[in-house]
């Protein structure tokens, strides 16, 4: 006898599910999608307020971007127009009067928020699909 719960059909249900929800109401699924990357903005917003500079112009240069198809999925990204934004991200090599004095570590802000987005995605996805079967999908 075995005490485990297999969930493997249960995640796979849940994406047939969105995939349904996809097709018969495409337009409720990209208004969630959109709201998500909202949701997702603002949170990396919030974590970039823990860099160092608070210039303002990387926070401003953050943004949600348009949902997507990706490999038969629909998506959606938050990203930052700011020309060093990958060096805040992934760290750079410091250089001073022409000689390298080190390496200043990345801060990860994308990589942290989206960890921590992951979870209240997943719920959110949840709370998605019981409203598409209340609506009667």
């Amino acid at each position: 006898m075995s005490d485990s719960i297999d969930f493997s059909e249960l995640i796979v249900f849940e994406k047939n599910l969105l995939d349904l929800a996809s097709t018969k109401m495409p337009k409720e699924t990209k208004k969630f999608m959109k709201k998500q990357g909202n949701q997702l903005k603002t949170k990396v917003k919030k974590n970039a307020n823990k860099t160092k500079k608070k210039s303002g112009k990387y926070r401003k240069s953050i943004k949600s971007g348009k949902v997507y198809d990706y490999k038969g999925a629909l998506a959606v990204r938050a990203y930052s127009t700011d020309p060093k934004a990958h060096l805040i991200e992934h760290g750079f090599r410091h250089f001073s009067h022409g000689k390298e004095t080190g390496f200043i570590e990345g801060q990860h802000i994308f990589e942290k928020s989206s960890k921590e987005f992951e979870t209240k995605f997943n719920d959110n996805c949840g709370k998605f699909i019981d409203e598409m079967l209340d609506k009667g999908l």
